[in-house]
C-alpha cells in the first residue's frame, strides 16, 4: 500500500527536521514569556549549570511543597508533585467483576474476527500498549494512533488521546465496535459470551440471572482497568524516602525538570499529567498524515492538533512516544521540546482553521548535559 511506504519516510523526515531545529541553539525564549512562582530559595532558578550537588541536595532536601517553585508558561495550571491517590478499597462484588472482566481482556472473542483481544494492544509486557508506533487492527488496518498504557488509567479523564470518552466503560466499547479496530459488533460478541459456561456462571454469581449484555461486558472491561498500576520505580521511593534515592544526574534533571525545561508546565501532580489538551505542532496540519486530535470531538478552532497530555508514570516502559508514536526514545522526545515543538503548516486546509501555536511550547536551549540529565530523571518516574 503507498500509504504505508509514505508513513515512515514521512516520520523520519519529521524527526530529522525536529532535531536540526534543535540542534541549531537558535533564540533564546524570552524570560518575559515565564512566570515564576512566588518565593523559593534565592539559588532556586539560577542557571542550572551554576548549581553544584550540594546545591541541588540543600534545595531538594524536603518534601516537595518546599522545592523550588517551577517556572510556569501563560495558562499553565501546576499542582504539585506527589504520590497517586489511593483509590476505594474494592468491595467483593467490584473483585468478582474485575475478574470477569480480566479474562475479557484478554478474550480474542470480542473481536469481529475472533483474532485480537484488549490485551493485543495493551500488553503487560510491553508497558500495557503495543510497542508499536501505531496499532494494528481488523485485517492488519492500520490506526493512526498510538496505542496508550493503560497504567494510570484508572486516575485519567477524559480518555483516548483525544478526550472523546468520559469514562472507562465508554471507553471500552470504542476500540470493540470500531472497525478499524476490534470490528465486532453485539450480534457477533453476545451470543459467544452467552454460549459460554464460565461466563454466564460469574455473572450469575453477581446475581444476574440474565443474558449477559455488552453494558455488562463493559462494566467488567472498566473493573479490571481500575486495577492496573503503574511499575514500582524510585520515583515513587521519592515520596517515601526523599530525593537521596536519586543519583545526582537525576537529581539535576528534577530540577530541569521543573525549571529551565518547562516540563512542569503540563507534566505535573501524581499523575505528571494536567490532564489537558495541548498542540505540540506534530499534527500533520493540511498534509497527508493529517490528525486534527481534540478539533475533531470539539469542533473547536483552539482545538485543531491538540492532545491530551499523557502521564509519564512508568514511561521508561511505554515507547514510542506521542499520539503518533513518532519517537522511539526520550532523547528524541527531548530534543523536540528543546528545539519548541514540531511547526504547523499556517496555510489554511479545507474548512479546518489553521491551528494555534501552544504559549507553553517554546525553545529551551539545554546544553547537551542538560539534555542527559533530563532523560535520567525521565528514567525514574
Amino acid at each position: 500500500m503507498n500509504l504505508q511506504r509514505l508513513v515512515p519516510r514521512a516520520l523520519l523526515l519529521a524527526s530529522a527536521v525536529f532535531v536540526a531545529v534543535q540542534a541549531s541553539g537558535e533564540g533564546q525564549a524570552p524570560r518575559a514569556a515565564l512566570r515564576q512562582e512566588p518565593a523559593g530559595p534565592e539559588t532556586a532558578h539560577a542557571t542550572p549549570g551554576d548549581l553544584s550537588a550540594m546545591d541541588l541536595r540543600r534545595l531538594y532536601a524536603g518534601p516537595p511543597q518546599s522545592w523550588p517553585r517551577p517556572l510556569l508558561g501563560p495558562g499553565a495550571e501546576f499542582r504539585e508533585f506527589a504520590p497517586l491517590p489511593s483509590l476505594p478499597a474494592p468491595g467483593e462484588r467490584e473483585k468478582a467483576l474485575a475478574a470477569i472482566g480480566k479474562r475479557l481482556f484478554d478474550d480474542p472473542r470480542l473481536s469481529g474476527s475472533g483474532q485480537i483481544a484488549c490485551a493485543s494492544c495493551h500488553s503487560p509486557e510491553l508497558g500495557l500498549g503495543d510497542g508499536l508506533r501505531t496499532a494494528f487492527g481488523h485485517d492488519r488496518q492500520r490506526g493512526r494512533r498510538n496505542a496508550q498504557s493503560l497504567y494510570t488509567a484508572a486516575w485519567m479523564t477524559p480518555l483516548f488521546w483525544d478526550g472523546r470518552s468520559p469514562d472507562l466503560a465508554e471507553q471500552a466499547l470504542h476500540p470493540i465496535t470500531d472497525g478499524a479496530e476490534m470490528a465486532a459488533t453485539t450480534e457477533t460478541v453476545l451470543p459467544r459470551l452467552n454460549a459460554d459456561t464460565g461466563y454466564r456462571t460469574a455473572y450469575a454469581a453477581l446475581g444476574q440471572d440474565r443474558p449477559i449484555t455488552m453494558k455488562d461486558v463493559t462494566a467488567a472491561l472498566a473493573a479490571h482497568e481500575r486495577t492496573l498500576r503503574p511499575p514500582r520505580s524510585r520515583w515513587m521511593q521519592v515520596f517515601e524516602k526523599g530525593t537521596g534515592v536519586l543519583t545526582d544526574r537525576e537529581l539535576l534533571g528534577l530540577h530541569l525538570f521543573r525549571t529551565k525545561a518547562g516540563c512542569a508546565a503540563c507534566h505535573n501532580g501524581p499523575l505528571l499529567s494536567d490532564q489537558r489538551f495541548h498542540n505540540l505542532g506534530i499534527s500533520f496540519y493540511g498534509r497527508r498524515l493529517e490528525d486534527l486530535g481534540r478539533y475533531e470531538v470539539t469542533g473547536k478552532p483552539e482545538d485543531v492538533g491538540r492532545f491530551r497530555t499523557a502521564s509519564l508514570l512508568g514511561v521508561r516502559k511505554t515507547a514510542p512516544y506521542m499520539h503518533n508514536g513518532l519517537f522511539q526514545t526520550l532523547d528524541n522526545v527531548v530534543a523536540l521540546y528543546n528545539g519548541g515543538g514540531g511547526k504547523d503548516r499556517q496555510q489554511p486546509s479545507g474548512n479546518v482553521p489553521v491551528p494555534s501555536a501552544d504559549p507553553l511550547v517554546r525553545k529551551l536551549n539545554l546544553t547537551a548535559d542538560e539534555r542527559a540529565a533530563l532523560v535520567a530523571f525521565l528514567e525514574t518516574l
